[in-house]
Protein backbone atom coordinates (compact mmCIF):
# COMPACT_ATOMS: atom_id res chain seq x y z
CA UNK A 1 0.00 0.00 0.00
CA UNK A 2 1.44 3.32 -1.08
CA UNK A 3 1.14 6.65 0.69
CA UNK A 4 -1.36 7.79 -1.97
CA UNK A 5 -3.80 4.97 -1.17
CA UNK A 6 -6.77 4.45 1.15
CA UNK A 7 -7.20 0.86 2.35
CA UNK A 8 -10.88 0.04 1.87
CA UNK A 9 -10.75 -3.68 2.69
CA UNK A 10 -9.24 -7.00 1.71
CA UNK A 11 -10.48 -10.01 -0.18
CA UNK A 12 -8.18 -11.99 -2.42
CA UNK A 13 -5.96 -8.90 -2.28
CA UNK A 14 -5.89 -5.45 -0.75
CA UNK A 15 -8.57 -3.14 -2.11
CA UNK A 16 -7.06 0.33 -2.36
CA UNK A 17 -8.61 3.61 -3.40
CA UNK A 18 -5.87 5.47 -5.26
CA UNK A 19 -6.02 9.17 -4.38
CA UNK A 20 -4.93 10.39 -7.85
CA UNK A 21 -8.02 8.59 -9.22
CA UNK A 22 -10.42 9.52 -6.43
CA UNK A 23 -11.89 12.36 -8.49
CA UNK A 24 -13.21 9.73 -10.94
CA UNK A 25 -16.15 9.47 -8.53
CA UNK A 26 -17.65 6.46 -6.83
CA UNK A 27 -20.64 4.52 -5.57
CA UNK A 28 -21.51 2.97 -2.20
CA UNK A 29 -24.64 0.82 -2.51
CA UNK A 30 -26.47 -1.81 -0.51
CA UNK A 31 -29.62 -2.59 1.42
CA UNK A 32 -30.39 -0.94 4.75
CA UNK A 33 -28.27 -2.31 7.57
CA UNK A 34 -25.55 -3.87 5.43
CA UNK A 35 -22.78 -1.38 6.28
CA UNK A 36 -22.97 1.54 3.84
CA UNK A 37 -22.54 4.17 6.56
CA UNK A 38 -19.46 2.41 7.97
CA UNK A 39 -17.92 2.28 4.48
CA UNK A 40 -18.64 5.99 4.04
CA UNK A 41 -17.04 6.62 7.43
CA UNK A 42 -13.92 4.63 6.53
CA UNK A 43 -13.51 6.52 3.25
CA UNK A 44 -14.13 9.90 4.87
CA UNK A 45 -11.50 9.14 7.52
CA UNK A 46 -9.05 8.06 4.87
CA UNK A 47 -9.55 11.19 2.80
CA UNK A 48 -9.19 13.36 5.92
CA UNK A 49 -5.89 11.70 6.91
CA UNK A 50 -4.64 12.31 3.37
CA UNK A 51 -5.40 16.03 3.69
CA UNK A 52 -8.57 15.98 1.57
CA UNK A 53 -11.59 17.89 2.95
CA UNK A 54 -14.89 16.00 2.85
CA UNK A 55 -18.55 16.99 2.76
CA UNK A 56 -21.20 14.47 3.78
CA UNK A 57 -24.74 14.39 5.16
CA UNK A 58 -25.70 12.59 8.36
CA UNK A 59 -29.23 11.45 7.56
CA UNK A 60 -29.67 9.05 10.48
CA UNK A 61 -27.53 10.68 13.17
CA UNK A 62 -24.99 7.84 13.34
CA UNK A 63 -22.29 9.44 11.18
CA UNK A 64 -21.63 12.08 13.84
CA UNK A 65 -19.48 9.53 15.66
CA UNK A 66 -16.69 10.29 13.20
CA UNK A 67 -15.96 13.29 15.44
CA UNK A 68 -14.98 11.04 18.38
CA UNK A 69 -12.22 8.42 18.72
CA UNK A 70 -13.42 4.85 18.68
CA UNK A 71 -13.56 2.90 21.93
CA UNK A 72 -10.78 0.29 22.20
CA UNK A 73 -12.13 -3.00 20.91
CA UNK A 74 -9.99 -6.16 20.52
CA UNK A 75 -12.22 -7.48 17.73
CA UNK A 76 -11.80 -4.31 15.68
CA UNK A 77 -8.06 -4.24 16.27
CA UNK A 78 -7.77 -7.89 15.21
CA UNK A 79 -9.85 -7.28 12.07
CA UNK A 80 -7.74 -4.25 11.14
CA UNK A 81 -4.53 -6.28 11.57
CA UNK A 82 -5.90 -9.14 9.45
CA UNK A 83 -6.82 -6.71 6.67
CA UNK A 84 -3.39 -5.06 6.64
CA UNK A 85 -4.11 -1.74 8.38
CA UNK A 86 -0.71 -1.62 10.08
CA UNK A 87 -1.13 1.98 11.29
CA UNK A 88 -4.58 1.39 12.78
CA UNK A 89 -5.28 3.55 15.83
CA UNK A 90 -8.41 4.98 17.44
CA UNK A 91 -8.73 8.54 16.23
CA UNK A 92 -11.38 11.20 15.74
CA UNK A 93 -11.60 13.15 12.51
CA UNK A 94 -11.61 16.98 12.59
CA UNK A 95 -15.31 17.67 12.10
CA UNK A 96 -17.32 20.80 11.34
CA UNK A 97 -21.05 20.42 11.91
CA UNK A 98 -23.50 22.30 9.66
CA UNK A 99 -27.28 22.54 10.06
CA UNK A 100 -29.77 24.28 7.77
CA UNK A 101 -31.96 24.84 10.81
CA UNK A 102 -29.05 26.17 12.89
CA UNK A 103 -29.76 23.92 15.89
CA UNK A 104 -27.05 21.24 15.86
CA UNK A 105 -24.33 22.96 13.87
CA UNK A 106 -23.31 26.18 12.17
CA UNK A 107 -26.16 27.73 10.17
CA UNK A 108 -25.70 27.22 6.45
CA UNK A 109 -27.43 29.65 4.11
CA UNK A 110 -27.73 30.64 0.49
CA UNK A 111 -29.25 33.81 -0.93
CA UNK A 112 -32.44 33.54 -2.96
CA UNK A 113 -30.59 34.94 -5.98
CA UNK A 114 -27.87 32.29 -5.74
CA UNK A 115 -30.44 29.51 -5.58
CA UNK A 116 -32.13 30.78 -8.75
CA UNK A 117 -35.66 30.34 -10.13
CA UNK A 118 -35.29 26.83 -11.51
CA UNK A 119 -33.87 25.18 -8.40
CA UNK A 120 -36.47 27.04 -6.34
CA UNK A 121 -39.16 25.73 -8.66
CA UNK A 122 -37.93 22.20 -8.13
CA UNK A 123 -37.78 22.72 -4.36
CA UNK A 124 -41.40 23.92 -4.38
CA UNK A 125 -42.54 21.27 -6.92
CA UNK A 126 -43.91 23.90 -9.30
CA UNK A 127 -45.38 23.07 -12.69
CA UNK A 128 -44.25 24.71 -15.93
CA UNK A 129 -46.61 27.68 -15.68
CA UNK A 130 -45.67 28.34 -12.06
CA UNK A 131 -41.97 27.99 -12.87
CA UNK A 132 -42.44 30.58 -15.61
CA UNK A 133 -43.89 33.06 -13.14
CA UNK A 134 -40.96 32.43 -10.79
CA UNK A 135 -38.56 33.20 -13.66
CA UNK A 136 -40.48 36.42 -14.41
CA UNK A 137 -40.13 37.47 -10.79
CA UNK A 138 -36.35 37.09 -10.98
CA UNK A 139 -36.18 38.95 -14.30
CA UNK A 140 -38.22 41.82 -12.88
CA UNK A 141 -35.96 41.98 -9.83
CA UNK A 142 -32.93 42.19 -12.12
CA UNK A 143 -34.43 44.98 -14.20
CA UNK A 144 -35.49 47.04 -11.18
CA UNK A 145 -32.26 46.56 -9.22
CA UNK A 146 -33.88 44.62 -6.38
CA UNK A 147 -31.64 42.34 -4.34
CA UNK A 148 -33.16 38.93 -3.58
CA UNK A 149 -31.41 37.76 -0.44
CA UNK A 150 -33.76 36.18 2.08
CA UNK A 151 -37.18 34.55 2.26
CA UNK A 152 -39.13 37.77 2.77
CA UNK A 153 -37.51 39.19 -0.38
CA UNK A 154 -38.84 36.22 -2.34
CA UNK A 155 -42.36 36.68 -1.00
CA UNK A 156 -42.18 40.43 -1.60
CA UNK A 157 -41.11 40.15 -5.24
CA UNK A 158 -43.83 37.59 -5.95
CA UNK A 159 -46.38 39.90 -4.35
CA UNK A 160 -45.02 42.74 -6.49
CA UNK A 161 -45.44 40.58 -9.60
CA UNK A 162 -49.03 39.77 -8.59
CA UNK A 163 -49.89 43.45 -8.11
CA UNK A 164 -48.51 44.31 -11.55
CA UNK A 165 -49.76 41.20 -13.32
CA UNK A 166 -51.83 43.03 -15.92
CA UNK A 167 -49.01 45.35 -16.98
CA UNK A 168 -46.23 42.75 -17.15
CA UNK A 169 -47.67 40.60 -19.90
CA UNK A 170 -46.40 42.63 -22.84
CA UNK A 171 -42.80 42.63 -21.52
CA UNK A 172 -42.31 39.36 -19.65
CA UNK A 173 -45.26 37.17 -20.60
CA UNK A 174 -48.68 36.46 -19.17
CA UNK A 175 -48.90 36.37 -15.37
CA UNK A 176 -51.91 35.00 -13.54
CA UNK A 177 -52.68 36.28 -10.05
CA UNK A 178 -54.00 32.81 -9.24
CA UNK A 179 -50.63 31.31 -10.15
CA UNK A 180 -48.83 33.81 -7.93
CA UNK A 181 -51.20 32.92 -5.09
CA UNK A 182 -50.44 29.21 -5.57
CA UNK A 183 -46.69 29.85 -5.35
CA UNK A 184 -47.20 31.93 -2.22
CA UNK A 185 -49.06 29.01 -0.63
CA UNK A 186 -46.16 26.71 -1.47
CA UNK A 187 -43.81 29.21 0.15
CA UNK A 188 -45.99 29.25 3.27
CA UNK A 189 -45.72 25.47 3.49
CA UNK A 190 -41.95 25.66 3.04
CA UNK A 191 -41.74 28.29 5.78
CA UNK A 192 -43.83 26.15 8.16
CA UNK A 193 -41.44 23.25 7.52
CA UNK A 194 -38.49 25.45 8.47
CA UNK A 195 -37.16 25.76 4.92
CA UNK A 196 -37.13 29.55 4.99
CA UNK A 197 -34.02 29.44 7.16
CA UNK A 198 -31.91 28.29 4.24
CA UNK A 199 -32.18 31.76 2.66
CA UNK A 200 -30.27 34.78 3.90
CA UNK A 201 -26.87 36.15 4.83
CA UNK A 202 -24.11 35.60 5.68
CA UNK A 203 -24.23 33.06 2.89
CA UNK A 204 -21.92 30.08 2.91
CA UNK A 205 -18.34 30.81 1.82
CA UNK A 206 -17.18 27.80 -0.16
CA UNK A 207 -13.63 27.96 1.17
CA UNK A 208 -15.05 27.21 4.63
CA UNK A 209 -15.78 23.71 3.32
CA UNK A 210 -12.12 23.20 2.43
CA UNK A 211 -10.31 23.62 5.73
CA UNK A 212 -7.27 21.65 6.82
CA UNK A 213 -5.83 21.31 10.31
CA UNK A 214 -2.29 22.36 11.23
CA UNK A 215 -1.21 18.71 11.10
CA UNK A 216 -2.45 18.45 7.51
CA UNK A 217 -5.74 16.59 7.93
CA UNK A 218 -8.76 17.61 5.89
CA UNK A 219 -11.92 18.78 7.63
CA UNK A 220 -14.93 16.47 7.55
CA UNK A 221 -17.96 18.71 7.02
CA UNK A 222 -21.04 16.93 8.37
CA UNK A 223 -24.46 18.28 7.40
CA UNK A 224 -26.94 17.44 10.15
CA UNK A 225 -29.78 16.00 8.07
CA UNK A 226 -31.83 13.74 10.34
CA UNK A 227 -34.62 16.36 10.34
CA UNK A 228 -33.85 17.76 6.89
CA UNK A 229 -34.32 14.37 5.22
CA UNK A 230 -38.03 14.51 6.12
CA UNK A 231 -38.25 17.26 3.46
CA UNK A 232 -36.61 15.32 0.62
CA UNK A 233 -36.97 18.01 -2.05
CA UNK A 234 -35.36 20.61 0.18
CA UNK A 235 -32.55 18.19 1.03
CA UNK A 236 -31.86 17.21 -2.59
CA UNK A 237 -32.19 20.74 -3.98
CA UNK A 238 -29.84 22.20 -1.39
CA UNK A 239 -27.12 19.62 -2.07
CA UNK A 240 -27.61 20.08 -5.80
CA UNK A 241 -27.17 23.83 -5.37
CA UNK A 242 -24.02 23.28 -3.32
CA UNK A 243 -22.61 20.98 -5.97
CA UNK A 244 -23.33 23.51 -8.71
CA UNK A 245 -21.71 26.31 -6.67
CA UNK A 246 -18.56 24.23 -6.31
CA UNK A 247 -18.49 23.71 -10.06
CA UNK A 248 -19.06 27.38 -10.76
CA UNK A 249 -16.46 28.82 -8.42
CA UNK A 250 -13.61 26.31 -8.22
CA UNK A 251 -10.92 26.88 -10.85
CA UNK A 252 -9.82 24.25 -13.33
CA UNK A 253 -6.91 22.23 -11.95
CA UNK A 254 -6.81 19.09 -14.10
CA UNK A 255 -5.52 15.86 -12.59
CA UNK A 256 -3.98 16.24 -9.14
CA UNK A 257 -2.24 13.82 -6.82
CA UNK A 258 -5.34 13.96 -4.61
CA UNK A 259 -8.77 15.64 -4.81
CA UNK A 260 -9.32 19.13 -3.44
CA UNK A 261 -12.69 18.06 -2.00
CA UNK A 262 -14.77 14.87 -1.86
CA UNK A 263 -18.55 15.19 -1.82
CA UNK A 264 -20.64 12.28 -0.49
CA UNK A 265 -24.25 12.42 -1.68
CA UNK A 266 -26.24 10.17 0.69
CA UNK A 267 -29.76 9.06 -0.25
CA UNK A 268 -28.74 9.88 -3.81
CA UNK A 269 -31.99 8.61 -5.30
CA UNK A 270 -33.69 11.77 -4.01
CA UNK A 271 -31.68 13.78 -6.50
CA UNK A 272 -33.29 11.98 -9.42
CA UNK A 273 -36.80 11.16 -8.15
CA UNK A 274 -39.31 12.83 -10.49
CA UNK A 275 -36.53 14.98 -11.98
CA UNK A 276 -37.20 16.15 -15.56
CA UNK A 277 -35.03 14.61 -18.22
CA UNK A 278 -33.33 17.92 -18.97
CA UNK A 279 -32.23 18.23 -15.34
CA UNK A 280 -30.86 14.68 -15.28
CA UNK A 281 -28.85 15.40 -18.42
CA UNK A 282 -27.29 18.50 -16.88
CA UNK A 283 -26.46 16.68 -13.66
CA UNK A 284 -24.72 14.08 -15.79
CA UNK A 285 -22.71 16.87 -17.43
CA UNK A 286 -21.69 18.31 -14.07
CA UNK A 287 -20.61 14.90 -12.77
CA UNK A 288 -18.52 14.42 -15.87
CA UNK A 289 -16.89 17.85 -15.82
CA UNK A 290 -16.42 18.61 -12.13
CA UNK A 291 -13.54 16.12 -11.87
CA UNK A 292 -11.39 18.71 -13.65
CA UNK A 293 -12.06 21.02 -10.68
CA UNK A 294 -10.50 18.44 -8.37
CA UNK A 295 -13.82 17.34 -6.83
CA UNK A 296 -14.81 13.71 -6.37
CA UNK A 297 -18.50 12.79 -6.00
CA UNK A 298 -19.53 9.59 -4.23
CA UNK A 299 -23.18 8.58 -4.44
CA UNK A 300 -24.59 6.56 -1.54
CA UNK A 301 -27.84 4.70 -2.19
CA UNK A 302 -29.52 1.35 -1.71
CA UNK A 303 -29.57 0.20 -5.31
CA UNK A 304 -27.41 1.12 -8.30
CA UNK A 305 -30.64 1.28 -10.32
CA UNK A 306 -31.54 4.39 -8.31
CA UNK A 307 -29.08 6.30 -10.51
CA UNK A 308 -29.45 6.99 -14.24
CA UNK A 309 -27.20 4.85 -16.39
CA UNK A 310 -25.46 7.97 -17.73
CA UNK A 311 -24.38 8.86 -14.19
CA UNK A 312 -23.71 5.30 -13.08
CA UNK A 313 -21.32 4.81 -15.98
CA UNK A 314 -19.04 7.57 -14.65
CA UNK A 315 -18.53 6.08 -11.19
CA UNK A 316 -15.19 4.30 -11.30
CA UNK A 317 -14.71 3.32 -7.63
CA UNK A 318 -17.45 1.01 -6.36
CA UNK A 319 -18.41 -0.70 -3.13
CA UNK A 320 -21.50 -2.91 -3.30
CA UNK A 321 -22.93 -4.23 -0.05
CA UNK A 322 -25.60 -6.92 0.10
CA UNK A 323 -28.90 -6.73 -1.76
CA UNK A 324 -31.78 -8.97 -0.75
CA UNK A 325 -33.64 -10.65 -3.62
CA UNK A 326 -37.08 -11.31 -2.12
CA UNK A 327 -39.22 -10.13 -5.04
CA UNK A 328 -38.89 -10.22 -8.85
CA UNK A 329 -37.95 -6.52 -8.77
CA UNK A 330 -35.25 -7.27 -6.19
CA UNK A 331 -33.90 -10.09 -8.33
CA UNK A 332 -33.68 -7.77 -11.34
CA UNK A 333 -31.83 -5.22 -9.23
CA UNK A 334 -29.29 -7.87 -8.20
CA UNK A 335 -28.69 -8.85 -11.82
CA UNK A 336 -28.22 -5.23 -12.87
CA UNK A 337 -25.82 -4.56 -9.99
CA UNK A 338 -23.77 -7.63 -10.93
CA UNK A 339 -23.38 -6.49 -14.52
CA UNK A 340 -21.81 -3.19 -13.47
CA UNK A 341 -18.66 -4.97 -12.23
CA UNK A 342 -15.70 -6.40 -14.08
CA UNK A 343 -16.30 -10.14 -13.60
CA UNK A 344 -14.14 -12.31 -11.37
CA UNK A 345 -13.82 -15.90 -12.69
CA UNK A 346 -13.48 -17.22 -9.11
CA UNK A 347 -17.10 -16.56 -8.15
CA UNK A 348 -20.52 -15.51 -9.43
CA UNK A 349 -21.00 -11.81 -8.77
CA UNK A 350 -24.79 -12.13 -8.90
CA UNK A 351 -24.82 -14.92 -6.34
CA UNK A 352 -22.33 -13.18 -4.05
CA UNK A 353 -24.39 -9.98 -3.81
CA UNK A 354 -27.18 -11.87 -2.03
CA UNK A 355 -24.79 -13.74 0.26
CA UNK A 356 -22.68 -10.88 1.61
CA UNK A 357 -22.54 -10.52 5.38
CA UNK A 358 -22.70 -7.22 7.23
CA UNK A 359 -19.34 -5.49 6.88
CA UNK A 360 -18.56 -7.38 3.68
CA UNK A 361 -18.87 -5.98 0.17
CA UNK A 362 -18.02 -6.46 -3.48
CA UNK A 363 -15.29 -3.93 -4.21
CA UNK A 364 -13.90 -2.69 -7.51
CA UNK A 365 -11.49 0.23 -7.42
CA UNK A 366 -9.78 1.89 -10.34
CA UNK A 367 -6.29 0.51 -10.80
CA UNK A 368 -3.28 2.77 -11.17
CA UNK A 369 -3.73 2.91 -14.96
CA UNK A 370 -7.38 3.95 -14.61
CA UNK A 371 -8.85 0.55 -15.55
CA UNK A 372 -11.63 -0.81 -13.27
CA UNK A 373 -10.29 -3.59 -11.09
CA UNK A 374 -11.70 -7.11 -11.12
CA UNK A 375 -14.47 -7.33 -8.53
CA UNK A 376 -13.36 -8.79 -5.21
CA UNK A 377 -15.38 -10.08 -2.28
CA UNK A 378 -13.80 -8.12 0.54
CA UNK A 379 -14.12 -7.49 4.24
CA UNK A 380 -14.33 -3.74 4.89
CA UNK A 381 -11.81 -2.13 7.25
CA UNK A 382 -13.17 -0.95 10.61
CA UNK A 383 -13.33 2.80 11.21
CA UNK A 384 -10.96 4.49 13.64
CA UNK A 385 -13.63 6.77 15.01
CA UNK A 386 -16.77 5.94 16.94
CA UNK A 387 -19.47 3.90 15.24
CA UNK A 388 -22.74 5.57 16.16
CA UNK A 389 -24.06 8.87 17.43
CA UNK A 390 -22.73 11.40 19.91
CA UNK A 391 -24.20 13.19 22.91
CA UNK A 392 -25.54 16.72 22.87
CA UNK A 393 -22.65 17.80 25.10
CA UNK A 394 -20.06 16.35 22.72
CA UNK A 395 -21.68 18.06 19.77
CA UNK A 396 -21.90 21.39 21.57
CA UNK A 397 -18.18 21.26 22.43
CA UNK A 398 -17.23 20.57 18.81
CA UNK A 399 -19.34 23.49 17.60
CA UNK A 400 -17.90 25.76 20.32
CA UNK A 401 -14.27 25.00 19.41
CA UNK A 402 -14.87 25.05 15.67
CA UNK A 403 -12.69 27.41 13.61
CA UNK A 404 -15.95 28.86 12.25
CA UNK A 405 -17.53 29.52 15.66
CA UNK A 406 -19.52 32.76 15.53
CA UNK A 407 -19.04 33.42 11.82
CA UNK A 408 -22.52 32.38 10.71
CA UNK A 409 -24.46 32.59 13.97
CA UNK A 410 -25.88 36.10 13.56
CA UNK A 411 -28.07 36.64 10.53
CA UNK A 412 -27.47 39.83 8.54
CA UNK A 413 -30.50 41.72 7.22
CA UNK A 414 -29.44 44.27 4.62
CA UNK A 415 -31.62 46.54 2.56
CA UNK A 416 -32.98 44.39 -0.24
CA UNK A 417 -36.15 43.78 -2.24
CA UNK A 418 -38.46 43.59 0.78
CA UNK A 419 -37.33 46.91 2.22
CA UNK A 420 -37.34 48.63 -1.17
CA UNK A 421 -40.84 47.41 -1.99
CA UNK A 422 -42.15 48.25 1.48
CA UNK A 423 -40.68 51.74 1.21
CA UNK A 424 -38.50 51.39 4.29
CA UNK A 425 -34.85 50.67 5.03
CA UNK A 426 -33.48 47.96 7.26
CA UNK A 427 -30.94 48.75 9.95
CA UNK A 428 -27.59 48.94 8.16
CA UNK A 429 -25.36 45.97 8.87
CA UNK A 430 -21.59 45.94 8.83
CA UNK A 431 -20.06 44.46 5.74
CA UNK A 432 -19.60 40.77 6.29
CA UNK A 433 -15.90 40.83 5.63
CA UNK A 434 -15.56 43.33 8.50
CA UNK A 435 -17.46 41.22 11.04
CA UNK A 436 -14.94 39.29 13.13
CA UNK A 437 -15.62 35.68 14.05
CA UNK A 438 -16.21 35.02 17.72
CA UNK A 439 -13.02 34.13 19.53
CA UNK A 440 -12.86 30.54 20.63
CA UNK A 441 -11.64 30.17 24.17
CA UNK A 442 -9.33 27.40 25.25
CA UNK A 443 -8.33 24.10 23.72
CA UNK A 444 -9.10 24.80 20.07
CA UNK A 445 -7.57 21.83 18.22
CA UNK A 446 -7.74 23.55 14.85
CA UNK A 447 -5.24 26.36 15.28
CA UNK A 448 -4.62 28.43 12.16
CA UNK A 449 -6.56 26.93 9.29
CA UNK A 450 -5.34 26.48 5.74
CA UNK A 451 -7.89 27.17 3.03
CA UNK A 452 -7.26 25.95 -0.52
CA UNK A 453 -7.94 28.61 -3.11
CA UNK A 454 -11.55 29.26 -4.05
CA UNK A 455 -12.42 32.22 -6.18
CA UNK A 456 -13.92 34.67 -3.65
CA UNK A 457 -17.35 36.20 -3.86
CA UNK A 458 -17.10 39.62 -2.24
CA UNK A 459 -20.26 40.84 -0.48
CA UNK A 460 -22.08 43.76 -1.99
CA UNK A 461 -22.29 47.21 -0.47
CA UNK A 462 -25.22 48.60 -2.50
CA UNK A 463 -27.59 47.53 -5.24
CA UNK A 464 -26.52 48.16 -8.81
CA UNK A 465 -28.56 50.21 -11.27
CA UNK A 466 -31.04 48.35 -13.46
CA UNK A 467 -29.62 46.24 -16.24
CA UNK A 468 -29.94 46.75 -19.92
CA UNK A 469 -30.65 43.89 -22.31
CA UNK A 470 -26.98 44.00 -23.29
CA UNK A 471 -25.71 43.49 -19.74
CA UNK A 472 -28.09 40.79 -18.53
CA UNK A 473 -26.38 37.44 -19.00
CA UNK A 474 -29.32 35.19 -18.30
CA UNK A 475 -27.85 33.51 -15.23
CA UNK A 476 -24.35 32.30 -15.90
CA UNK A 477 -24.44 32.72 -19.66
CA UNK A 478 -20.69 32.23 -20.17
CA UNK A 479 -20.70 29.03 -18.17
CA UNK A 480 -23.78 27.80 -19.99
CA UNK A 481 -22.01 28.47 -23.28
CA UNK A 482 -18.99 26.57 -22.02
CA UNK A 483 -21.09 23.49 -21.20
CA UNK A 484 -23.75 23.43 -23.88
CA UNK A 485 -22.41 25.75 -26.54
CA UNK A 486 -19.70 24.88 -29.03
CA UNK A 487 -17.80 22.69 -26.55
CA UNK A 488 -14.62 24.75 -26.75
CA UNK A 489 -12.37 25.40 -23.76
CA UNK A 490 -12.48 28.77 -22.09
CA UNK A 491 -10.04 31.23 -23.64
CA UNK A 492 -7.73 33.58 -21.77
CA UNK A 493 -9.81 36.66 -22.56
CA UNK A 494 -13.03 34.91 -21.57
CA UNK A 495 -11.49 33.66 -18.34
CA UNK A 496 -10.26 37.18 -17.54
CA UNK A 497 -13.69 38.64 -18.24
CA UNK A 498 -15.28 36.01 -16.03
CA UNK A 499 -12.81 36.76 -13.22
CA UNK A 500 -13.51 40.49 -13.47
CA UNK A 501 -17.26 39.92 -13.32
CA UNK A 502 -16.85 37.75 -10.24
CA UNK A 503 -14.65 40.28 -8.48
CA UNK A 504 -17.16 43.11 -8.92
CA UNK A 505 -20.34 41.02 -8.71
CA UNK A 506 -19.43 38.56 -6.03
CA UNK A 507 -22.00 37.45 -3.56
CA UNK A 508 -25.03 38.76 -5.48
CA UNK A 509 -23.60 42.20 -4.97
CA UNK A 510 -24.74 43.64 -8.27
CA UNK A 511 -27.50 42.57 -10.56
CA UNK A 512 -24.97 41.59 -13.21
CA UNK A 513 -23.09 39.53 -10.64
CA UNK A 514 -26.36 38.04 -9.38
CA UNK A 515 -27.26 36.86 -12.85
CA UNK A 516 -23.85 35.34 -13.43
CA UNK A 517 -23.75 33.36 -10.20
CA UNK A 518 -27.44 32.56 -10.00
CA UNK A 519 -26.94 28.84 -10.17
CA UNK A 520 -25.19 26.65 -12.65
CA UNK A 521 -28.01 24.21 -13.22
CA UNK A 522 -30.57 26.96 -13.63
CA UNK A 523 -28.53 28.58 -16.36
CA UNK A 524 -27.93 25.24 -18.03
CA UNK A 525 -31.61 24.42 -18.15
CA UNK A 526 -32.40 27.90 -19.40
CA UNK A 527 -29.81 27.30 -22.12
Amino acid sequence: MGTADILVGRGEREQLLHLPLANRHGLIAGATGTGKTITLQVLAEGFSRAGVPVFCADVKGDLAGISQPGAPNPKLAKRAAELGAVDYAYQAAPVVFWDLYGKKGHPIRATVAEMGPLLLSRMLDLNDAQSGVMAIAFALADDEGLLLLDFKDLRAILGHVGERAEGLGTVYGQVSKATVATIQRRLLTLEQDGGARIFGEPALALDDLMLTTPDGRGAVNVLVADALITSPRLYATFLLWLLSELFEHLPEVGDLDRPRLVFFFDEAHLLFDDAPRALVEKIEQVVRLIRSKGVGIYFVTQNPMDLPSTVLGQLGNRVQHALRAFTPADQKAVRVAATTFRANPRFSTETAISELAVGEALVSMLEADGVPGVVDRARICPPRSRMGGITDQERAEIVRTSPLAGKYDTEVDRESAYERLQGRTATPARDMEEAPAAEVQGGNPWGNMARPGVEPRAPARRPAPPQTPQTRQGGGGMLAQLLIGDGRRQGVAEALAKSVVRSVGGQVGTTIGRSLVRGLLGSLLKG
